[in-house]
């Protein structure tokens, strides 16, 4: 439970690594106590909209913003190995209704999330994601 802040995602495919986002990407995974959760990750700089306008955008500025932003919440389960992210909404309209399952593991105040091999730019890829828990405010 809590909130984590992610230190690196990678994406795999063999030995080949990459950094979708760069190697200093952001993002955050929240798991609360009454069964949900919600996560987003971005690149650290992002290019801005020329107009102030949150529904506004030139469709070059809009596609380039959902290149670089991944977010998603709803319910979770957690099992012997693996969380279950049961999707109720997300930027990625596909995953909406879906499972997304990943596989995860403690050390110490870090948190490794990793995914079964999926489609990621046109590959079959799994994802690698290291959060470290967010120490509270109170």
């Amino acid at each position: 439970m809590g909130t984590w802040k992610l230190v690196s995602l990678e994406l795999r495919r063999g030995d080949k690594v990459s950094y979708p986002f760069g190697e200093d990407a952001v993002g955050y995974i929240m798991y609360n106590p009454d069964g949900y959760m919600a996560a987003f990750l971005a690149p650290k700089r992002r290019t801005k909209f020329d107009s102030a306008d949150i529904m506004g955008g030139t469709v070059e500025e809009k596609v380039a913003a959902a290149d670089t932003f991944i977010s998603y919440c709803g319910s979770f389960e957690v099992l012997e190995d693996v969380v279950i992210h049961r999707v109720e909404a997300s930027f990625f309209p596909n995953w909406v209704g879906d499972n997304q399952e990943r596989f995860y593991k403690f050390d110490g105040h870090r948190l490794t999330l990793s995914t079964a091999p999926m489609l990621v730019y046109r590959e079959m890829q799994s994802a690698h994601m290291i959060w470290e828990r967010v120490k509270s405010n109170q």
